[in-house]
């Protein structure tokens, strides 16, 4: 699958799940981007547009609400060179060819699970009874990061431990390895891919930044599919959210969020930022801030490129 199309997706997603409120609908026979527009001028708005977005899978709208125009603007910008950052090999482009021919095939389902099938049983055989303790452990180092994340007050860390808790709980109690599971979950992978109709890696690295957020779009609505089969419901959790004004000062603001996950309350705050007229969270304002700065980092540290020898030069001349 489309790896980064796929990463663009999920941090758009983790991005507004973290700054998370309550969706609303709408309305007063505005445009859609002029009611995004709207909405965005208040804190709670900025993330209920956010919410919104994220529900209906329109990573675009996603974007344009949690990056400040400026930021968008670059984004949008870099967005060739980033697509074709890293060199492409003909065996990538084999591999990625014969993927997804795999997942679209007419009788792409029955094909997969038939070969699929004696993994499955061997996992269970001798890997099933391992994955506890595998779960635990990743639980622990990550609570440990939790625990050590100079970003986040203690109210987000313990909310955030909480959550880690329930997630590490629904992975040790769900089988993944569960046949009927595992078809349903091939099915939703192979109407995913047939959805991209991206045949080549090339297409793929070619796609505009409208086609890519459309793209992204589809991607993330097939791992909401994804997650959904193995009882995790994503939009269940969104249409759950609240939000709830804590403080304001200025240009910055608080607000509260409760939603519920695996059939539990949760509560954290989340900070906004207003630039110009909207408001955005300052989590993805910073984030994107320390990627620039890195970005600059890398970009210093590369060698310039050297000119050719001058004896080549004059030696081409004479020819």
């Amino acid at each position: 699958m489309p790896n980064k199309l796929a990463r663009i997706a999920l941090l758009a997603a983790l991005i507004a799940v973290t700054a998370g409120c309550q969706q609303h609908d709408q309305a007063g026979g505005k445009t859609p981007s002029a009611a995004a527009a709207a909405a965005t001028t208040t804190p709670a708005g900025a993330v209920s547009a956010s919410v919104a977005a994220l529900r209906k899978n329109d990573v675009g709208a996603l974007m344009q609400d949690i990056l400040p125009p400026a930021a968008l603007a670059k984004f949008k910008a870099d967005w060739h060179d980033n697509m074709n950052k890293e060199p492409v090999t003909d065996k990538d482009r084999q591999q990625f060819a014969e993927t997804m021919a795999k997942l679209t095939a007419p009788d792409a389902e029955a094909n997969l699970y038939k070969e699929i099938e004696p993994k499955l049983k061997q996992f269970d055989q001798k890997s099933a009874q391992q994955m506890p303790m595998m779960i635990a452990m990743g639980e622990g180092f990550a609570q440990s990061s939790i625990k050590q994340n100079k970003d986040l007050s203690e109210q987000q860390k313990q909310q955030a431990g909480k959550l880690l808790d329930a997630t590490a709980k629904w992975a040790q109690s769900t089988k993944f390895t569960d046949p009927a599971l595992v078809k349903q979950a091939i099915a939703v992978m192979c109407n995913t891919a047939r959805k991209l109709n991206l045949k080549s890696i090339d297409t793929l690295r070619a796609l505009t930044y409208e086609q890519g957020m459309q793209k992204a779009g589809i991607l993330l609505a097939g791992m909401k599919q994804l997650f959904a089969v193995y009882d995790l419901n994503m939009d269940k959790v969104l249409d759950s959210v609240k939000v709830q004004p804590v403080s304001a000062q200025g240009d910055n603001a608080t607000i509260k969020v409760t939603y519920t996950a695996f059939d539990q309350p949760f509560t954290t705050e989340t900070r906004m930022q207003r630039v110009g007229s909207q408001w955005y969270g300052t989590h993805a304002i910073e984030a994107w801030k320390k990627k620039q700065e890195r970005d600059a980092a890398i970009a210093a540290a590369k060698p310039a490129a050297k000119p050719a020898p001058a004896t080549a030069a004059a030696a081409d001349t004479t020819k």
